[in-house]
């Protein structure tokens, strides 16, 4: 362990790999302790959508536009797994192949491997060792997404949601949490004949919310060619401005906190609750028996279980 955060601290690429992998087989926890108060520096982006719109072009795009800048980039793919064999096929790797050999880019592919959300499990942890370790720029691109899948949303400060014309309602593709969490929208394949018709779409539904804030931008690329970058980048900096001026990054970033607590909280407390369902006797009814299982963590969380139905009792007859 402190090899392993020396040679981070000397900023080896080959370190940084370790550790995201000792996060990938759960064995971070000291790491991210050690290393949580370096994080919090860089522009983070993360880039959802619908499968086959591009985002892997567009992150190829994204990169070579920063590297330009001279910044460094993190780059963390996440591919879908196997429901079967838990194996993916990483084929992101492909399509980034020109930035392997920069030694200002860091490329990582992650397996889903069954976690919802359009991330994978230790996402959120590769994203704060590339932010410790130094990155200007980390950007996260999704598997492809549908309209709930949006864990992205608590893990990087830009939103990018990818659209594609002609793949169908995009009325269907927009509405619930994938319209409420991009602030840019991008337009990928614009020399697409249905490509305006998308964007007046997009902007008809944008007109209809009510927007306290930031209002979500829409860019137009052509990932491909490289069309569309510059105003895309120009798009992501604006926001982050937005953020920091607003003060509303400290707000995102801690319901991002809350949200990641949460989740190592549930999880840790997994384990213990199977153990206790294993343990319920045959004919206990569900009520019954999860408050038995409740009550096994305490009796505070025993006693508040009343309380709560209580509650909802007075609600219910008051509508």
């Amino acid at each position: 362990m402190e090899d392993l955060l020396a040679a981070f601290g000397r900023a080896e690429q080959r370190a940084l790999a370790r550790a995201i992998t000792r996060c990938e087989s759960g064995r971070g926890e000291d790491l991210i302790r050690a290393l949580f108060e370096r994080a919090g520096r860089a522009l983070t982006i993360g880039l959802t959508g619908p499968p086959g719109v591009g985002k892997s072009t567009l992150t190829a795009a994204l990169v070579a536009h920063a590297r330009r800048l001279e910044k460094t980039v993190g780059v963390i793919s996440v591919d879908p797994s196997s429901p079967f064999s838990h194996g993916a096929l990483l084929g992101d790797r492909i399509r980034l192949a020109e930035h392997f050999t920069d030694p200002g880019v860091f490329i990582r592919s992650m397996a889903s491997r069954g976690h919802l959300g359009g991330v994978a499990g230790a996402t959120a942890d590769a994203v704060t060792l590339m932010d410790a370790f130094g990155y200007d720029v980390v950007l996260v691109e999704t598997v492809g997404v549908g309209q709930s899948e949006i864990e992205i949303a608590e893990i990087a400060d830009t939103i990018l949601v990818a659209l594609q014309p002609g793949s169908g309602d995009t009325v269907q593709m927009l509405k619930a949490g994938i319209l409420e969490i991009a602030d840019v929208f991008v337009v990928n394949k614009r020399d697409h004949p249905m490509a305006i018709q998308l964007q007046r779409e997009i902007r008809s539904m944008l007109e209809m919310l009510d927007y306290p804030g930031w209002v979500p931008q829409l860019v137009a690329t052509q990932a491909l060619e490289a069309q569309g970058i510059d105003e895309l980048w120009a798009a992501i900096v604006e926001h982050d401005a937005y953020l920091h001026a607003s003060g509303e990054i400290a707000h995102k970033r801690r319901s991002a906190f809350e949200h990641r607590v949460r989740a190592l909280a549930l999880g840790a407390l997994e384990g213990r609750v199977d153990a206790a369902v294993a343990s319920v006797p045959d004919g206990r009814d569900p009520y019954g028996a999860a408050r038995d299982v409740v009550a096994g963590f305490g009796a505070d969380a025993a006693a508040e279980a009343p309380a709560r139905r209580a509650a909802a009792r007075a609600t219910v007859k008051g509508l």
